[in-house]
């Protein structure tokens, strides 16, 4: 089901004001851009059961101690994942999606992991299901995954989030690899937002749950309107975040806001979470810029 008209229009003045003041901004982007990719790799390892806190990780990207033994494989996770997104981030304008790229991302992703399984999609014997759900017989990931980034290069007509929410859901669907399947489909959300000149988003372990439904929709009925809402709301909230510090707003956390206005905190978090307020989140904590309370004051 197609994004509602609503939702588009919103995204559309969002974007609007973010390609306008982000001209002579390129830094503070960037900044913003580094600032959260331990919070984004946090995440992303933590729907796959990763242990790590969010310091946890944002200590070993910063090549920093940890005061408990962690396994070499989480630290290694983390640090491929980081790569991963910082080498797709630097060259999403080059290239269309391809199949030697998905390769390339996966041996990167996989590297000093499981060297066997990197850089290459499942081959034969190798079977694969996530909770009831079996993925397609290896024999046919190839040639799938060739038919669905043709058939996503090639549509100019659907609405770009619609486009990737129905890539995402078949990508993570055909399974093509023995491991990193869940990381590298968020990792290419992402690139392709980059295309569309978008920021990247963060798909969020706490609500992984409705993450995984929007896959169980699409198993049952084919439907991708779940899917659709999910990257519509973290898009909107990936941009209010960016437009609070390109106006140069002063930000606070929305409790402290909801405080002193004197307003119901769960009121305002429910609209954050709907995003029909610029909230936004940072280190999981909701905050919103000075320029949206003058509307609510």
């Amino acid at each position: 089901m197609p994004s509602t008209n609503p939702t588009k229009e919103q995204i559309r003045k969002l974007k609007t004001e973010y390609a306008r003041l982000c001209k002579g901004k390129e830094s503070l982007l960037k900044i913003i851009d580094e600032s959260e990719v331990s919070e984004s790799v946090f995440n992303s390892n933590a729907i796959e059961n990763s242990t790590l806190t969010l310091k946890e990780t944002e200590r070993i990207l910063l090549e920093l101690e940890i005061s408990r033994d962690i396994s070499v494989r989480e630290v290694f996770e983390a640090k491929n994942l980081a790569r991963v997104m910082e080498y797709t981030r630097s060259k999403s304008g080059d290239a269309d999606l391809t199949s030697e790229l998905l390769l390339l991302l996966h041996k990167m992703l996989l590297g000093n992991i499981n060297d066997d399984y990197a850089g290459r999609f499942r081959r034969a014997g190798e079977y694969v299901r996530v909770g009831t759900y079996i993925a397609p017989a290896p024999e046919k990931v190839e040639s799938l995954i060739e038919s669905i980034t043709i058939d996503y290069n090639v549509d100019e007509e659907t609405y770009f989030v619609d486009r990737i929410a129905k890539f995402h859901l078949e990508f993570e669907s055909i399974h093509p690899f023995c491991d990193g399947n869940g990381r590298m489909g968020r990792v290419i959300i992402n690139y392709q937002l980059s295309r569309f000149g978008y920021p990247s988003i963060i798909i969020r372990n706490k609500e992984k749950r409705d993450y995984y439904e929007a896959f169980g929709e699409y198993h049952g009925s084919k439907k991708t309107k779940l899917m659709e809402s999910i990257l519509s709301l973290a898009l909107m909230e990936s941009l209010h975040k960016r437009l609070a510090y390109l106006r140069g707003d002063t930000i606070v956390p929305l409790a402290d806001f909801a405080k002193k206005q004197q307003k119901s905190l769960n009121t305002l978090l429910n609209a954050a979470r709907r995003q029909t307020i610029a909230a936004f989140r940072e280190k999981g904590v909701w905050k919103i810029g000075n320029h949206d309370l003058k509307s609510h004051s």
